[in-house]
């Protein structure tokens, strides 16, 4: 099913930017990722959650990417993508559009490799966002009403510099770095039986299919929220039309647009993809807080949300749970944790 769909985001995208070479990441690739980022990132511990475990009568292990530099997952793809940059657009730097992880990881990248990053933001974005990129180094272009509107000036303007710009979805090299996550869990426990993982872009998910999938036994979930569903229709529809609209709290996932490369190793990996409601978001963000201590965004918790949803399927099977991010708003955090039933 993967061959139907063709290796581009858009069809000008090739066009616009002909050094992206989309051919899917190996796991001999992820396996060179790993030798560069090690380097420059410590390996995330893997921990069990005994609260968890208890309430699914399995053992539930959580990975936990918060505790990389940023708070998420996706500097392990940015320092990957960075350390191995042309030196063609060494001077000339990187250029990417985001409203959140993304766009902190090539950041975080660009200043460790000394090389200069501009981010194209909405306006109107987040504040403490926008801070968090500047106190990194990046340049912050704030521009249009929504991300689509500020991605497609930031493409532009790479044209124009004659920079790197990198997509947040259609980067080998990103898919490569952060699927590092998934050897990591089979150095430490290969017998893992299942993984509940976050979709958003579909970046995380591809990088544990590349490795827990194709080198272990491990069925590797995909998870979505149900108001932002997009990865999830072109999973089942094989399509890569566009959502005309997202609702969710879990911004992380609230992406409109399936991208094609993801999307491609996703179709040949995934053994399973479930969707998850507002309020088992809202709860599994609470939850885990009231019982784990941990802080985490509401993409991270569709995983977790998804896990308890699956309550006595998961009886006697180890389980992973990506903590992938905890950059969530204070006010936003505060009002779940006030709001939840849990």
């Amino acid at each position: 099913m993967a061959g139907r769909y063709e290796p581009i985001d858009s069809p000008d995208e090739t066009t616009l930017f002909p050094y992206h070479d989309l051919t899917p990441p190996t796991v001999a690739t992820v396996t060179r990722a790993r030798q560069r980022i090690r380097q420059h990132l410590p390996e995330t511990p893997l921990v069990r959650s005994e609260a968890l475990s208890e309430a699914l009568d399995a053992d539930v292990l959580l990975k936990r990417e918060d505790t990389l530099p940023t708070g998420a997952f996706k500097v392990r793809g940015g320092v990957n993508l960075v350390a191995s940059l042309d030196e063609e657009f060494q001077d000339a730097g990187l250029l990417a559009a985001s409203t959140g992880n993304h766009g902190q990881s090539i950041a975080w990248a660009g200043r460790e490799f000394d090389v200069p990053v501009t981010i194209g933001v909405p306006e109107g974005a987040n504040a403490g966002k926008v801070d968090a990129l500047e106190q990194l180094g990046a340049e912050v272009i704030q521009h249009g009403e929504d991300y689509d509107e500020a991605r497609e000036h930031i493409e532009d303007l790479a044209t124009q510099r004659a920079a790197r710009y990198v997509h947040s979805g259609n980067e080998p090299k990103l898919l490569a770095g952060v699927g590092t996550a998934g050897l990591e869990i089979i150095d430490e426990r290969p017998d893992v039986d299942r993984v509940f993982c976050p979709v958003g872009g579909g970046t995380a998910a591809a990088g544990y299919s590349l490795t827990l999938g194709a080198m272990t036994d491990a069925a590797v979930v995909g998870v979505q929220a149900a108001g932002a569903p997009a990865v999830y229709r072109a999973w089942n529809e094989e399509t890569l039309e566009p959502l005309d609209s997202v609702d969710t709290i879990a911004e992380g996932v609230a992406t409109r647009v399936p991208f094609a490369l993801p999307t491609q190793i996703l179709q040949a990996g995934l053994a399973d993809f479930r969707l998850v409601s507002e309020d088992a978001i809202a709860d599994a963000v609470a939850r885990l807080f009231e019982t784990d201590r941990i802080v985490m965004e509401g993409a991270c918790a569709t995983a977790v949300a998804a896990a308890l949803q699956a309550g006595d399927e998961l009886r006697g099977e180890t389980v992973v749970l990506p903590i992938s991010g905890r950059n969530i708003d204070r006010e936003k955090f505060d009002r779940l944790l006030a709001e939840s039933e849990y």
